[in-house]
């Protein structure tokens, strides 16, 4: 394949309808934004796949919401991995690329480096948040961590606080590119059945006959993918929809560009310490006379007055980026 085709497809996330099944889906594909994600840290190579297991879902489920709203997946236990967060920005406008970033907090002492990352989270749950914006209240749906995986724990959510059959196959792993350096790649597939007409949200009926047939027939589809058919780079997702769903008529949508974006600013760490009082502020000051804080998503350092803190601030001044 061109190498334009493949860069084509890359960080890229493609919804689509099986028109025979009454079943929707998304493919997605992500590499260059994998990259600028995890290279913001220095994480075991376990604790990589499962944040990249977590972005991935985290595109799926976010190609679907409105413009300006914003996406968010944490995973929290009591395992040495304890934290695994994501926000998915949607476009400011039709057209643009979203935006997503991810970090995770781990214990590097209590880390097995023969377990897979999922087994290292312990007992803890799996959250979605959704953010519409300025006068609505967040909305948050928590389901235990079971299933083996970050895909499993999806699919318990979707069954559980949308009542909608959800189904993911989600792929990570590293691979090199004739000529290129090694970096990880992932891909995944997600198919929902959508609600029956007149349906009201969140409370679909339980499928049967002809739809249970038609979700058990697709599900059987999609369990015949392979890795490498979900991370490519040889096949394009248009190819593998054919390959998988070619008697379910598939019929194709836009594509979702992807981008690495976050949204820390020197306002909002400073609003972020406007709860604490002066004295709590000194605490936090060091030696040089200054406060200091740095962003877990992408790693920007941030140095303030401490006079310019706090709900007691004496004065207003900037946070530098160092």
């Amino acid at each position: 394949m061109p190498i334009a085709s493949r860069i084509a497809w890359d960080d890229t996330v493609l919804p689509f309808q099986l028109d025979l099944s009454d079943v929707r889906g998304r493919v997605a594909r992500l590499d260059g934004v994998l990259g600028q994600i995890l290279g913001q840290h220095h994480y075991p190579p376990q604790v990589e796949a499962l944040v990249a297991e977590a972005v991935v879902l985290t595109a799926l489920m976010g190609q679907a919401i409105k413009l300006r709203w914003k996406l968010s997946l944490q995973i929290r236990g009591d395992g040495p991995l304890r934290i695994v967060a994501t926000d998915y920005y949607a476009p400011e406008a039709e057209g643009e690329p979203a935006r997503i970033r991810a970090w995770a907090s781990f214990d590097p002492d209590r880390l097995d480096p023969q377990a897979p990352g999922f087994d290292q989270i312990g007992q803890g749950y799996f959250a979605i948040l959704m953010d519409q914006g300025e006068g609505s209240e967040p909305y948050s749906g928590i389901t235990p961590l079971a299933g083996g995986s970050l895909a499993a724990c999806a699919e318990t959510y979707f069954a559980r606080s949308e009542q909608l059959p959800t189904r993911f196959k989600v792929a990570v792993g590293r691979s090199r590119l004739s000529g290129g350096a090694e970096g990880w790649r992932a891909g995944g597939v997600m198919l929902q059945h959508m609600p029956a007409a007149g349906a009201a949200p969140g409370h679909e009926e339980i499928l049967s006959g002809e739809a249970a047939e038609d979700w058990t027939r697709v599900n059987l589809h999609l369990d015949t993918v392979e890795t490498l058919e979900l991370i490519g780079p040889s096949v394009q997702p248009t190819e593998l929809l054919v390959r998988l769903f070619h008697e379910e008529q598939p019929r194709v949508f836009d594509p979702q560009g992807l981008r690495f974006g976050c949204s820390c600013s020197a306002d909002k760490v400073r609003q972020s310490l406007s709860i604490y009082s002066a004295r709590d502020i000194a605490h936090m000051t060091t030696d040089e006379g200054t406060v200091t804080a740095d962003c877990q998503f992408c790693g920007a350092h941030y140095v303030f007055d401490p006079a310019t803190l706090g709900f007691e601030a004496a004065g207003e001044g900037q946070g530098l980026d160092a």
